[in-house]
């Protein structure tokens, strides 16, 4: 750990209007599909907590990465650490629990909803969704930038630090759906399976805060004052969005029924009943 850091300072004016408009631009986009389903089907009304979750999303990307924060993140390693923390941990879990991909299959025609749950289906999709993945992804990419040179030299460059929490960002949602999400998801393992990756989740959390406090292997360019103390905000700052995690995982719990009587079996007769019925009872594709 060096004395300097190699942060630029932000983005500029330029930078703070482009991340406004785009937070603005992708909540305007949730409430207008929220406006679509409600017209479609007036019955079955939009669950208002599930708005209220990508509103609060939205509101701690903004906080993340526009000023006092944002440009803060540039030059401080605690404004990096607490600004990765909001963007890939805290605004994640709200965007996953506000079901986007259920209101998106909601909001389409049926044609292209097809086309989305047939990409959701897709093995690229089943890879990038199962738990294992969505963990080497996240926590596992948080050593790579912090024990090589990888995060001094995305610090150099705006454009870096931006690809840096788009990462941040993609991975977090994509942890958070694959154990914990309400939208369906294709080969999803049970909770059981789920809570073994989120205990590994955070036990690697907490070695790398604690070798990142100790100035074990960390190859970060900043005070190490400021690499101790974001190692706290690391530590304790995932500690509570993990049990935030752990709560939402638990929630999806669903225990199998048992089938403890057999059906009669039926007289035969002489048509034959179509068995297409059956076939597609075993692989119905989850829509919203």
């Amino acid at each position: 750990m060096n004395g300097m850091h190699h942060g630029q300072g932000g983005d500029g004016p330029l930078g703070v209007v482009v991340t406004a408009l785009v937070l603005l631009a992708m909540t305007g986009g949730y409430l207008l599909a929220v406006r679509r389903v409600r017209r479609r089907n007036p019955a079955k009304d939009w669950n208002t907590w599930r708005t209220a979750s990508f509103l609060t999303g939205s509101a701690l990307l903004a906080l993340a990465l526009l000023p006092p924060l944002g440009p803060a993140a540039h030059v401080d390693f605690r404004g990096h650490m607490t600004q990765h923390m909001l963007v890939g941990m805290y605004a994640p879990l709200t965007f996953v629990l506000a079901a986007p991909l259920t209101l998106l299959l909601r909001a389409l025609p049926p044609a292209r909803a097809r086309r989305v749950t047939t990409v959701l289906h897709s093995l690229t999709a089943r890879v990038l969704a199962h738990p294992a993945m969505a963990l080497l992804l996240s926590t596992g990419t948080m050593g790579l930038l912090y024990f090589t040179p990888l995060y001094n030299t995305a610090m150099r460059y705006p454009a870096g630090h931006w690809l840096m929490n788009a990462h941040f960002l993609a991975s977090g949602c994509l942890f958070a759906y694959a154990l914990a999400g309400p939208d369906p998801a294709p080969k999803r393992p049970g909770v059981k399976p789920r809570l073994v990756y989120l205990g590994i989740a955070i036990t690697a959390h907490a070695l790398i805060a604690e070798a990142m406090y100790g100035g074990f292997f960390v190859d970060v360019h900043a005070p190490v004052d400021q690499v101790r103390q974001g190692a706290e905000i690391m530590y304790y700052g995932g500690d509570i969005v993990e049990l935030l995690l752990a709560g939402a995982l638990v929630a999806t719990w669903r225990p199998e029924r048992r089938i403890t009587a057999t059906a009669p079996r039926a007289r035969p007769t002489l048509v034959s009943q179509p068995r297409h019925a059956e076939q597609e009872s075993g692989q119905q594709v989850h829509g919203p």
